[in-house]
Parts: C-alpha cells; sequence; structure tokens
C-alpha cells in the first residue's frame, strides 16, 4: 500500500506543530489529528447496514448515540477484508459521529514542523491520500486525510 500526499481542507497547514493519534491498520502506523478524537473503544456489536459501501461495517452504539463504523482495514485495501478487531477511535467529523475501526491504537505524539517532509516517492500509487507526512527517530508517519477516508463515493 502506498500514500498520496494531498492538500485539501481537513489538511493541517503546513509548518506547524501537529499533535496526533498514532493508529495502526494493515500492520500500517499513520496519524489523525489529535482534534478530531474523541474517544477509544470495543465495539459490543454491529448493525449492519443493507447497500452499504465494503468500508462501512454498520452501526454502533458510542455512550448511548448511534454512529457509523467505518473498517480502515478495508478503506486502505479497498475491499472486504474480515476484521479481526473490535477496537474502534470515536471520531467527530465534519459535525458527524464515526467509529474508525483500526488494529491497534498507539500514543498521542506532538509532531515538530521542523519535522515535516516532503511525500516520499514510494507513497501514492495505490490513491491513499495524506495531508502530511513526519520524520520520526525510526519511521515515517503519515496522516491521513480524513476527507479520503470518509469519501466513500470517490475512489
Amino acid at each position: 500500500m502506498s500514500l498520496q500526499a494531498a492538500h485539501s481542507p481537513s489538511a493541517p497547514a503546513p509548518a506547524e506543530d501537529l499533535r496526533c493519534f498514532t493508529i495502526v491498520s494493515e500492520k500500517r502506523m499513520v496519524g489523525l489529528p489529535v482534534e478530531t478524537n474523541q474517544t477509544v473503544f470495543e465495539i459490543v456489536s454491529v448493525t449492519p447496514v443493507p447497500l452499504a459501501p465494503p468500508a462501512v461495517l454498520g452501526l454502533v452504539n458510542l455512550r448511548g448515540k448511534i454512529v457509523t463504523a467505518v473498517s480502515l482495514r478495508r478503506r486502505l485495501k479497498d475491499a472486504a477484508s474480515p476484521e479481526p478487531s473490535r477496537l474502534a477511535v470515536g471520531l467527530d467529523y465534519r459535525g458527524e459521529s464515526f467509529a474508525l475501526v483500526v488494529d491497534e491504537v498507539g500514543d498521542v505524539i506532538s509532531l515538530d514542523a521542523g519535522s515535516q517532509i516532503d511525500n516520499p516517492p514510494h507513497l501514492g500509487a495505490e490513491g491513499v491520500k495524506i495531508t502530511a507526512v513526519y520524520r520520526l527517530p525510526d519511521a515515517i508517519l503519515p496522516v491521513l486525510d480524513l476527507d479520503w477516508v470518509f469519501s466513500f463515493g470517490d475512489r
């Protein structure tokens, strides 16, 4: 899988420090801006939604509120892959609440504007969009474009 840099409305402004929540899906670590995250929780049950895109697992209960559960694994692979994880990150995005199902949740980290790098050439062939890439001491961290994550009709 590769990731493609794109500047979008959900993209952080260049040259700003950014706080990110690290998550892992498909053995790949990516960042999500911390201001979009509400909570981390375990999904107990999912109510399927007929005719929903493959990435939409269904509806789940998040603290008494019904939210749409989206599989990051399926979104990254664009397939109806099995969903072994029940771990989700509750997100508030454009006034809607979602449960983004992930394999693992990491730490909240601060990304210095000076550690932002140009998009490496190996990221971008499969259409996954990111807003920025940061150099970490032992890896690079792409920050997911939430517009892409939640735009199911535009593949």
